[in-house]
């Protein structure tokens, strides 16, 4: 079980895209805005989803929060990522948005670690797979003594003791003969779970995956998300999981924020959202989800797709799509076609002091 303690709060992030080499607006153009004043709470030890479709501004989201766009060309233009550093309930909050790059390079890694989509971009060709291991503990901004095996001195065997022991964990039965390979003599899973073990070495408080096995078939998939979850439940780290997948959600992840068109659209406990969906985005992605044996022609999708942020407009961005608006009376259409932003509307919860909420006109009070 996941701790209430945050580990991260996102507050209003809005990331746009068209500024020059000094940082300015491309020739006086307006930057483009990709995201629209995201917020989202993750808390310690908690297996935390952003899904939505391709081009909603998952990964902008994810890369905001370290700072890892494209600078000077991509920015944060509004917003707070409050990151809880501190071991004590009451110490104060660092704005990841806003400290000066070193600071933030040191958190970078070592106390907030990433796993990508494709395994092989994220590790070195030509060098071993216990090299790369090893150099965790050479750049980790972290203490060394919380990654030093008790009672013995720092040296490599130590590390290579630990590292061993993590491969172990996961689901490596061989973990002497994936140290001495190189990363294209393993399979794409056992790549991935190399990631794995890679980003937990340091013990980070939070980990950002960002679709970590969309490269990966089904089979590979549940292997490799179940050691996931598993490792980051022993270690206590937090996990923000970036995926398309509603269904990977429902088995995964403790709490679902739903993303659309640069918007967090509805988010709450997992079992809440999947059982009493109340956005009618949301509804349409569980309804594209095949069930066991089931007839494949009863498959619904959503009609479009997701507009262009050179589209996006103020008011609902997904009126051109719902079926509720194109369902609802003139007066709710109007609304949802409107400048005006959808209203936050709240759900019972499965769970006390969780909040499920959804931003929409067409849902009853």
């Amino acid at each position: 079980m996941c701790s209430s303690s945050p580990v991260l709060q996102v507050r209003n992030l809005s990331v746009a895209f068209g500024f020059d080499k000094k940082g300015q607006p491309r020739d006086g153009i307006k930057p483009l805005q990709v995201t629209d004043r995201v917020s989202f709470e993750i808390n310690e030890g908690e297996f935390f989803a952003l899904v939505g479709e391709s081009g909603c501004g998952k990964s902008v989201t994810a890369m905001g929060i370290l700072r890892l766009l494209p600078w000077p060309g991509a920015q944060i233009v509004e917003g707070t990522v409050l990151y809880y550093a501190g071991k004590k309930p009451d110490d104060a909050p660092v704005d990841l948005a806003k400290i000066p790059l070193a600071e933030l390079q040191k958190v970078r890694g070592s106390e907030i670690a990433c796993i990508f989509q494709e395994p092989m971009q994220a590790l070195n060709p030509v060098v071993t797979i216990k090299k790369q291991l090893l150099e965790v503990f050479k750049f980790s901004g972290r203490n060394e003594r919380e990654v030093q095996i008790p009672g013995q001195a720092r040296n490599d065997e130590n590390h290579i003791t630990a590292i061993r022991e993590m491969l172990l964990q996961a689901g490596f039965k061989d973990p002497d003969r994936v140290l001495d390979s190189y990363p294209h003599e393993l399979s794409g899973g056992m790549l991935q779970r190399v990631c794995i073990v890679m980003a937990l070495l340091p013990k980070p408080k939070l980990i950002i995956a960002d679709e970590p096995t969309t490269a990966l078939d089904v089979t590979v998939q549940a292997q490799v998300l179940a050691v996931l979850k598993d490792m980051a439940e022993k270690t206590g780290t937090a996990v923000l999981l970036i995926t398309h997948n509603m269904g990977i959600v429902s088995q995964y992840a403790d709490r679902v924020a739903v993303m659309y068109a640069g918007r967090i659209v509805e988010c709450g406990a997992v079992r809440d959202v999947i059982d009493n969906p109340m956005h009618p985005y949301t509804q349409g992605l569980l309804a594209a989800i095949p069930e066991n044996h089931s007839d494949m022609r009863n498959l619904r999708s959503i009609p479009g797709s997701v507009p262009h942020p050179k589209d996006f407009v103020k008011g609902c961005r997904f009126a051109d799509r719902c079926e509720k608006c194109m369902q609802a009376s003139a007066e709710i259409q109007a609304k949802c076609r409107s400048e005006e932003l959808p209203p936050q509307r709240l759900a019972g919860t499965a769970n006390a002091g969780e909040e499920h909420f959804a931003c929409c006109f067409a849902i009853k009070e």
